[in-house]
């Protein structure tokens, strides 16, 4: 019982933040403040993810998906910035 009123409580959480980053992010772009391109960055995640639940069906083995996705991805952009760093391309 407490377990799962933890775990809602903690999803609910992340819910409301991410609502609030969103209105924040939708206010910067309508004040100016930040460009679209930028903020669309965010949503990477969000699309992997519904590609990912599109094709393997779960919810569980999407989330998955998309974090080993998102951390592979990850890595290879921090090679690729270092070593374009270190060569100077």
């Amino acid at each position: 019982m407490v377990d799962s009123l933890a775990i809602g409580l903690s999803l609910g959480l992340i819910v409301v933040g991410v609502i609030f980053i969103l209105i924040s992010g939708v206010r910067n772009i309508i004040n100016g403040k930040s460009d679209f391109k930028r903020v669309s960055v965010m949503l990477v995640p969000v699309v992997v993810f519904g590609a990912s639940f599109a094709t393997l069906g779960s919810v569980d083995q999407a989330g998955v998906a998309t974090v080993v996705f998102m951390v592979s991805v990850m890595i290879i952009s921090i090679f690729v910035t270092g070593t374009r760093g270190t060569i100077k391309f």
